[in-house]
């Protein structure tokens, strides 16, 4: 019974939420209200040209640059 929780997705959530934004079901839509607040922030520190028009995924992919380049991600 134990192999069987290991390779039940649900019995490690934390594992299973980390997904490819590429892969993001609805990645292809706008950018959230909250992508758009923290992006401009972390474009602002980093000097960077905020882009409103991202889409949900390269907004993340673009958050985690950013976020590597200011020291925020850490």
């Amino acid at each position: 019974m134990s192999d069987r929780l290991n390779s039940d997705p649900k019995a490690h959530p934390t594992g299973n939420a980390v997904k490819d934004p590429d892969h993001w079901v609805t990645g292809d839509e706008p950018m959230t209200g909250a992508q758009a607040s923290y992006l401009q922030t972390l474009s602002e520190e980093a000097g960077e040209q905020f882009d409103p028009e991202l889409t949900k995924a390269d907004a993340s992919k673009k958050i985690d640059k950013l976020q590597e380049q200011t020291g925020r991600g850490e």
